[in-house]
């Protein structure tokens, strides 16, 4: 059986801030560019109270909580304080699973610290991080990520929650459905329409008739509902997507897209580039109308792009199979290259005469 933690920092950005200037400790601070387009990158507990949260917009926001500080993020400090976070990680296993810059899973079955406990690794990686980098960070302990995930979310801020192999079962039932991963308010819906809001309600509907409503979705709902996750921790994940997006500061028509959509396609070309031994197969163009409608447009081509321009062709292309009346107005456009593959190894060439 495998031991699972999940270490994900509080209020990252907006904690990061608030510790390096004195003067923001004990004030709501909102991390987001100021502007009708800007969305809110991190919120700090203060300003949680007012009903503040991530991905909200700025100007929500401002309207929520007028005497919050703003200020804008700065990535490359963050970016640098989370390698700090990942280098204590390291300290305790070589299995680390970086989710993104704040949060990561690790799997400490066998953790080189020598820690006797998969709950006393978590609690040492928790005061490395007070002690070291003035920060705090909560953590779930469980049997696998699933839980681990949910676990560490159980007792934020700062805190420490374990769910043991014999606590599964009953740790789950009550929980709503929508705790589940993947499970959005459309499926919510859907499972409503059956009765069921719980995740006890969920386990006790049988599996073939979760398949044949929902296909391989419902196999792994069932699982899920019985604390069932065999995922493992991957300390290098392949890459499957990369994308790259722009909003707007006035709302633009699909017609005067085209130069913005081309510089989005050469930014994610770029980055591809840096993963030479991937390949992306599939063009995915995003769009966001004026009011907040998301569509997304893909393509997969005989051969994977070979090119800048090749991506850039494909994603401009994209935009005919676009339905929506002409009068339309976007506000936010992405280009995405995703369902990555290893490159295929270039086959030695036969020797004529040995």
């Amino acid at each position: 059986m495998r031991k699972i933690v999940h270490i994900d920092m509080d209020a990252f950005y907006a904690s990061v801030e608030q510790r390096d200037e004195p003067s923001l400790r004990g004030r709501p601070v909102v991390v987001a560019w100021r502007g009708q387009r800007s969305v809110v990158c991190a919120a700090s507990y203060e300003a949680r109270t007012f009903g503040v949260r991530s991905a909200m917009p700025a100007m929500r926001a401002e309207r929520l909580c007028p005497h919050a500080v703003f200020l804008p993020p700065d990535f490359t400090r963050y970016r640098a304080v989370s390698r700090q976070v990942h280098e204590i990680l390291a300290r305790h296993t070589s299995l680390v699973e970086p989710l993104s810059l704040d949060e990561a899973y690790l799997d400490v079955t066998e953790p080189k610290s020598g820690l006797p406990s998969a709950t006393e690794v978590a609690r040492a990686i928790r005061r490395s991080i007070r002690e070291e980098l003035r920060l705090t960070a909560s953590a779930g302990v469980a049997p696998n990520k699933f839980l681990a995930k949910i676990a560490s979310d159980w007792r934020k801020p700062d805190g420490l929650f374990v769910i043991r192999p014999h606590q599964v079962m009953d740790f789950l039932a009550p929980l709503p459905v929508g705790r589940i991963p993947g499970v959005g308010k459309v499926m919510e819906g859907k499972l409503a329409a059956m009765g069921i809001s719980t995740v006890g309600e969920l386990r006790a509907v049988a599996a073939v008739e979760l398949e044949q409503r929902f296909g391989s979705q419902g196999r792994r709902l069932h699982e899920l509902a019985h604390g069932i996750d065999e995922s493992p921790v991957q300390p290098e994940r392949p890459v499957q997507s990369i994308s790259a997006e722009d909003t707007f500061e006035r709302d633009q028509p699909l017609e005067a897209l085209g130069p913005t959509i081309r510089r989005l396609a050469e930014r994610v070309w770029a980055a591809a580039a840096r993963e030479p031994e991937r390949i992306g197969r599939t063009v995915v163009l995003k769009l966001k109308t004026a009011e907040f409608k998301l569509l997304t447009r893909s393509h997969t081509p005989p051969t994977p792009p070979a090119s800048a321009q090749e991506l850039v062709s494909i994603a401009l292309s994209l935009c005919g199979r676009v339905e929506l009346p002409e009068r339309t107005l976007y506000r936010l456009v992405g280009v995405g290259l995703g369902n990555f593959r290893d490159t295929a190894p270039a086959r030695p060439q036969l020797k004529l005469f040995d």
